[in-house]
C-alpha cells in the first residue's frame, strides 16, 4: 500500500500485521462508518482466514465508534454477504477478505446497499477520510449497536435455485467434484449442488485458513488434484473456488481444466440465445473469443478497465445483465451484479442439463484462440511514458486505449499489453488461433517493450 492509497483494484489488501493490522483496522472501519453516516445500518463477514475473526472485530469497533449499527454474519462467501446486504436492506456492508492471494493476506472490501463493491470514486472518499483523519466519533449513548445476523448462506443458495431449471438439473443426477480451497465455498456450493440434485465428491472441504489442500487462486497448476479426481471418479464436472468463492474455474468430464473466458463464453452465448440484443460487460484482458460469441448472437461487448469492481459499476451503469472475466469470474445480474462462483456453477449445470451436452462439447462448438501471458519490468515513474511511446508506435492500427494498449491483428490475433496497477510491471495477455503465433507475440512485444524502455 503506497502512502495516501489504501485501495488497490480489489479492496484494500495486505500481510497480516505487517501491512495491515488491526489498529489499522480499526482506522478503517471509522473512515467507512464515517463515509456512510451514523445510524447506518452495515452488514459485516469475513472469509475463512486466520485473521478473518480479529479483522472483522476491529473493523466493527471503528463502524460503532462511528455510530453505525452492526450485523455480524460471521463467515460466508463473499457473493453471499453482497447477497444479504441487498436481501435485508442494508445501508452497506464491510467484507473482511484477500480473495484469491495467500494465506498471509487479508482485506477488507466497503459495499454499497445495492451489494456491489463501491465505487472508486466513493473509496477515494474514504481514503480522504482516512488519511486526514477526519473521523465522525459518536457520542457514548449514540454508539453503534451490534447483532448477529444468522442464516445469509442458506438465503444465498435459496436465491440461486430461482434463477434455474432445478427439476431439470435433478433430472440428470449430475456427478460434480466441488474443490472449496478449505474455505467458504464449502458452505455453500456442496449444499446448493445436492439440492439441485447433484451428487457429491468433495475436496479441500474442511475450514481451514492456512490454506493446507492449496493455494486459494484457482490456477491450472493448483488443480491437478481436482483434474485427476474427476477423471477418476467419472464426474460430469469439477469445479474450483478461489478463497472467498467469488470466482469459479471449471474442470469437463474429460479432466480438462477450462479457463474463465472458455466457460464465461459457454454462458453468454446460450444467455444471447434467450436474451437477444443484451450488453455483455467484460474487460480489455477477455479474449476475442467473448467478442466472437457477442457479434455471433447479437450481442454487444462493453469494454472496460481490468477489475472486477469496474465491470459491476459499468453493468449497472449500461443496465446490462450479464458480465464477465477471464479469471473465472461470472457476473449474473437477475441475480445479483457482482462476481459469484456458486451461480456461476448452477448456470452452467443448467445449461448442461437444457442442452444436452458435456462441458467439454460446449466448449469445443466455440471459436478456438491460445492464450500466453507474460511481462516486463518497468518502474512505475516509467509506465505512462512507455505507454505513450508505444500507442505512437501503432498510432493507425486497430488499438484500444481503454487500459493500456489493446492491439488486435488482421489474423484475429491481438495482444494487451498494460502497466500493472500493483507491481513496477507491464503485463501482457497475447492470443492467438494457434499457440505458435500467441508465444511469438510475446516474444516480440517482450523485446519491444525492452528496447522502448531503453529510450525512456
Amino acid at each position: 500500500m503506497s502512502p495516501n492509497k489504501l485501495f488497490g483494484t480489489n479492496g484494500i489488501r495486505g500481510i497480516v500485521n505487517k501491512e495491515l493490522t488491526p489498529e489499522m483496522a480499526i482506522k478503517v472501519g471509522l473512515s467507512i462508518g464515517t463515509f456512510f453516516g451514523k445510524k447506518k445500518n452495515l452488514l459485516v463477514g469475513h472469509d475463512a482466514r486466520t485473521s478473518g475473526s480479529m479483522f472483522a472485530r476491529a473493523v466493527i469497533s471503528g463502524l460503532t465508534a462511528a455510530g453505525c449499527n452492526v450485523l455480524f454474519a460471521g463467515m460466508a462467501p463473499t457473493p453471499a454477504l453482497q447477497f444479504a446486504v441487498k436481501n435485508h436492506q442494508m445501508d452497506g456492508g464491510v467484507i473482511i477478505t484477500a480473495s484469491h492471494n495467500p494465506p498471509e493476506y487479508n482485506g477488507i472490501k466497503a459495499i454499497w446497499n445495492d451489494g456491489v463493491e463501491v465505487s472508486h470514486e466513493q473509496e477515494t472518499e474514504i481514503e480522504k477520510i482516512y488519511f486526514e483523519n477526519n473521523f465522525h466519533f459518536a457520542e457514548w449513548k449514540q454508539l453503534g449497536s451490534v447483532q448477529e445476523l444468522p442464516g445469509v448462506n442458506d438465503e444465498y443458495v435459496e436465491a440461486i435455485k430461482k434463477h434455474v431449471d432445478v427439476a431439470k438439473i435433478a433430472a440428470k443426477k449430475f456427478h460434480v467434484v466441488v474443490d472449496a480451497a478449505n474455505s467458504v465455498g464449502g458452505l455453500t456450493a456442496p449444499i446448493l449442488m445436492r439440492q439441485l440434485g447433484c451428487k457429491i465428491t468433495s475436496l479441500n472441504a474442511n475450514i481451514d485458513g492456512t490454506f493446507p489442500g492449496r493455494l486459494p487462486e484457482p490456477r491450472p497448476e493448483n488443480l491437478k488434484e481436482l483434474a485427476s479426481t474427476v477423471k477418476a471418479v467419472g464426474a460430469d464436472l469439477g469445479v474450483a473456488f478461489d478463497g472467498d468463492a467469488d470466482r469459479s474455474i471449471f474442470v469437463d468430464e474429460t479432466g480438462q481444466i477450462q479457463m474463465g473466458d472458455k466457460t464465461f463464453a459457454v454462458i453468454a452465448k446460450q444467455f444471447l440465445l434467450k436474451n437477444p440484443n443484451s450488453k455483455i460487460v467484460t474487460p480489455v484482458s477477455s479474449s476475442t473469443l467473448i467478442k466472437d460469441i457477442a457479434e455471433a448472437y447479437k450481442g454487444e461487448i462493453v469494454w472496460t478497465k481490468v477489475g472486477s469492481v469496474t465491470v459491476s459499476q459499468k453493468m449497472k451503469e449500461v443496465k446490462a445483465k450479464l458480465g464477465g472475466e477471464e479469471n473465472g469470474g461470472v457476473f449474473y445480474g437477475p441475480h445479483q451484479a457482482v462476481r459469484d462462483g456458486a451461480m456461476t456453477t448452477a448456470l452452467l449445470l443448467d445449461i448442461m442439463a437444457d442442452t444436452g451436452e458435456t462441458l467439454s462439447k460446449l466448449v469445443a462448438e466455440q471459436p478456438q484462440y491460445f492464450i500466453e501471458k507474460g511481462k516486463v519490468d518497468c518502474p512505475d515513474e516509467k509506465k505512462q511514458k512507455l505507454l505513450e511511446k508505444l500507442l505512437e508506435e501503432h498510432r493507425g492500427m486497430n488499438v484500444n486505449t481503454l487500459d493500456g494498449a489493446k492491439i488486435w491483428f488482421d489474423d484475429k490475433s491481438a495482444i494487451l499489453l498494460r502497466p500493472s496497477g500493483t507491481e513496477p510491471t507491464f503485463r501482457m495477455y497475447a492470443e492467438a488461433k494457434t499457440q505458435q503465433r500467441a508465444v511469438k507475440l510475446i516474444e516480440e512485444y517482450t523485446t519491444k517493450l525492452n528496447t522502448l524502455l531503453g529510450t525512456i
